[in-house]
This record gives structure tokens, sequence and C-alpha cells, in this order.
């Protein structure tokens, strides 16, 4: 588990929202997730299926490499079929080739990347087709663990500063930008807890 104390401090006293659901959840559990290509790759086979099949089609693809730890160059050896029998699309095995290529290349450099400042590094990796904005701001708030991410494409986040904050329906994006601005440099821990309350509410356990 990271330690956010400091974060948690500051957007308690920075917004009376997020500290009402830092004071019904707890401490923040953000920790980084897998990195390198075996993180992305795992975000790609996620995309536009639910977490269920999600979940079946990543433990399928482990099982496809040695230690069941995703490898670039190992995936360019395999055929479409073995990637096709595990429940991936066409176009998703194009996009994993496509990444383990940028990898393989030079071009993708994990070291490289987790030494470049937030945007530098979302417009290094949106390159990659198959990559968009939100999956980029994934990597670096999950498996880089950066404080400062806005994912204004969130689909969870949405709902959550939409219901809390009583943004509109429709051009919600400026108001939540100016909502955000007194969370920084914490954004990433504010958005994980507005993930939390979104939890919540679908399990009907929201405290407001």
């Amino acid at each position: 588990m990271g330690n956010w104390h400091e974060a948690e401090v500051s957007l308690r006293r920075a917004d009376s929202i997020i500290a009402g659901i830092i004071e019904h959840n707890g401490p923040c559990e953000l920790i980084k997730h897998e990195g390198g290509f075996a993180g992305l790759a795992s975000s790609i086979i996620g995309q536009q299926i639910s977490n269920q099949v999600a979940k079946i089609i990543r433990t399928r693809f482990r099982k496809l490499f040695e230690n069941e730890m995703p490898d670039h160059e190992y995936l360019l050896k395999l055929d479409d079929y073995e990637l096709r029998k595990i429940g991936l699309s066409r176009q998703k095995i194009n996009y994993l080739r496509g990444l383990a290529q940028w990898v393989k290349s030079g071009d993708l450099n994990f070291i490289a990347l987790a030494d470049m400042d937030d945007e530098i590094a979302i417009q290094k990796l949106v390159q990659v087709k198959g990559i968009g904005r939100w999956t980029a701001e994934m990597y670096l708030m999950f498996s880089l663990n950066r404080p400062d991410v806005l994912p204004l494409g969130d689909a969870a986040l949405e709902v959550a500063m939409k219901l809390l904050y009583a943004l509109p329906e429709k051009d919600w994006e400026k108001p939540a930008i100016s909502i955000a601005n007194k969370w920084r440099p914490w954004r990433t821990v504010a958005c994980w807890y507005l993930y939390q309350y979104h939890k919540m509410l679908k399990s009907g356990d929201a405290p407001f």
C-alpha cells in the first residue's frame, strides 16, 4: 500500500466533499500496478469488454508466456491463431503486435517514459495505435503512480463529479477542471477517492 498521508491531509483541507469520502473510506490504498509491456497489453485487452470477460482473457493471455509474464518479443513469435483462440479480436491482436513492435524498436522505452513529465509521457503513449488518452492516463495513475493526473475521459469520474458537484449533463468538463484545480498536486488521489465513491454508489453504500 502506498503512503498518501500528505495527499489526504491536503485534500481534506481543500475540498469538503472529498474530505467526506476520505472520512468514510479511510486511507488511500492506491498502489503501483504492473507496468511496462505487460501493463499496457492488459489495458488493451480490457478495452470495450466487461471486467469479467477481460479477466478471463487476461488470464489466458498470460498463460501463453513463460512464468506467465507477457513479453513483447515472444508475442511477436505467436501466430494469430493462438491469440484468437484465447478470445482476442483481430483488432486487439493488431494493437498488441503494434505495441510489441514499438517496444522492440526502442521507440517506446519504459525507463525513459518514467522520467518524462506527465503530458509528454501521455503524448508519447498515444502515438501507439490502440492506446488513447484515457489508457495513457490510467498507465500514469496506476502503473507509475503519478500524483496529479485528471482523466476527464473516465466514465466513473464523470458520474461521481456530476452527482457530487451538481455539474451539468453537457459541457461538464470545464467546471470539473476548475473544481479539480484545488486538488493539485494530488488530483490522482482525489480521483481515486471518487472511484471509491462510484463503487459505493453501485453497491448502494454511498454515504451521501
